[in-house]
């Protein structure tokens, strides 16, 4: 099981990581929520927790609970921006479908 993380997110991430001043990594994972299941959760990571699974991109660590990781194996994290719009894109093979507003998914 992989997670991986292009130049762009590891720079931007590396880049909250050390505005914050504090942090092991980015906790990537899913809650139940929307009209289609699931939601991406994106979090700051101080310590690790019994279970967690780290992906290294250079010196930046993806952290992916046991539970979250059977929806998200395979998955790349990405960042872009279009126009004037920024964020996280989460390339995920896993998904079957995504609700109208992309704010959720299912697998």
């Amino acid at each position: 099981m992989a997670i991986t993380i292009t130049d762009a997110a590891a720079q931007r991430v590396h880049t909250f990581l050390s505005n914050r001043g504090k942090g092991v990594g980015l906790r990537l994972g899913v809650k139940t929520s929307g009209c289609s299941g699931l939601a991406y959760v994106l979090e700051f990571v101080d310590e690790l927790s019994e279970g967690d699974q780290v992906f290294e991109h250079g010196d930046v660590k993806v952290i992916v609970d046991s539970k979250s990781l059977v929806y998200l194996d395979g998955t790349e994290l990405d960042f872009v921006k279009e126009g004037l719009n920024e964020g996280f894109k989460f390339n995920n093979p896993n998904v079957n479908g995504e609700c109208g507003c992309g704010e959720s998914f299912n697998v």
